[in-house]
């Protein structure tokens, strides 16, 4: 298969196969949307999900956060990896929402960007996934995907991103995102398939031989 069709095959694929994708971090709007992604980072969604309440119930709004003395952020985080970082990021973002966007997350992508803690990624998932607009966030894990099913050369996850935007229509790119992590994580992990071994790899390279080294 030429790329295009691998790309058209995989969005077929994975369509049928997820035709629901909830969002996997628990949340209720926007603003605890983006500190659950925030702590996502290098950590679980299943943790998160498990740190997450507590540190909600604390402050589950800029205001009350940007209250919360930093090391009582710190200590609830631990688990999530990152404490000191990910507590200033979540510290320093809730006072300029309150002092820059009237309390309110922006919904702007270079604006979020701008925020502490917050990278490219992380606004991505925001803006995709609290306020429907398409993007097509990429981590790691689908930076590997995208490499061994042949849809990006795999030198970076930002071009990766810009790989699969090409590829693939413009209103799958949220869906699919999720799609991507759901299969990835079920079937496709980092060190399990590479390339080898699940349905959807053995699908689109019947002939491949050897583990698919991927690029980080």
């Amino acid at each position: 298969m030429k790329k295009k069709e691998r790309a058209e095959f995989i969005d077929q694929y994975l369509d049928h196969k997820y035709p629901e994708t909830p969002i996997p971090l628990d949340h209720k709007d926007d603003y605890t949307l983006l500190v659950a992604v925030l702590l996502s980072a290098q950590c679980t969604d299943v943790r998160v999900n498990q740190i997450t309440p507590r540190l909600f119930e604390e402050a589950d709004n800029p205001l009350e956060m940007s209250s919360v003395p930093l090391e009582k952020i710190a200590e609830i985080i631990r688990p999530c990896g990152l404490a000191p970082m990910k507590s200033k990021g979540i510290l320093n973002l809730s006072k300029i929402i309150i002092e820059e966007h009237e309390g309110k997350v922006p919904q702007d992508m270079e604006k979020l960007e701008a925020l502490p803690g917050v990278g490219h990624k992380t606004a991505s998932v925001v803006m995709a996934q609290a306020y429907g607009v398409p993007t097509f966030p990429v981590d790691t894990h689908i930076h590997r995907l995208a490499q061994r099913w042949g849809l990006t050369s795999g030198k970076n996850v930002r071009q990766t991103e810009l790989d699969c935007k090409r590829l693939f229509p413009k209103d799958r790119w949220n869906r699919l995102h999720l799609q991507i992590i759901f299969y990835g994580r079920e079937h496709c992990s980092a060190r399990g398939c590479q390339g080898m071994t699940c349905e959807l790899c053995k699908l689109l390279y019947p002939l491949r031989k050897n583990p698919k080294l991927v690029k980080k």
